[in-house]
């Protein structure tokens, strides 16, 4: 792998992370457990790793955007993550913020002649 190879795979990585709070509440409008949300995630193309997600999750319910609670009728307990009240508006308002960056970045990039959109 030459250099601009390995320059690419760190650019997209960190460009991938900064979407990865975005990917996550955007998908816990209804409860799910760590493996469930994995699974979704990557049924829709958006992969994450079990090893980024649950310290995310923990991370995101410390900061009081999640909530969690354990089902144990199972044989398998299994903790379930869900919007907190304030993760609804958080996410909201990131979701906003998102929408507005995507506009900026699409004018931007779209003054390149030389681009082509798939």
């Amino acid at each position: 792998m030459n250099n601009i190879d390995e320059l690419m795979n760190s650019l997209i990585i960190e460009l991938r992370r900064g979407t990865l709070v975005l990917s996550v509440l955007s998908q816990l409008s209804e409860p799910e457990y760590g493996y469930s949300l994995v699974q979704k995630l990557e049924n829709k193309n958006s992969l994450i790793e079990a090893g980024t997600l649950y310290p995310l999750l923990r991370r995101l319910e410390k900061q009081q955007l999640l909530v969690s609670n354990w089902d144990t009728t199972e044989s398998r307990p299994r903790k379930f993550y869900v919007l907190s009240a304030q993760g609804k508006e958080v996410y909201t308002r990131l979701k906003g913020e998102w929408y507005s960056v995507s506009k900026q970045l699409e004018k931007l990039l779209m003054e390149d002649d030389n681009y082509e959109i798939d």
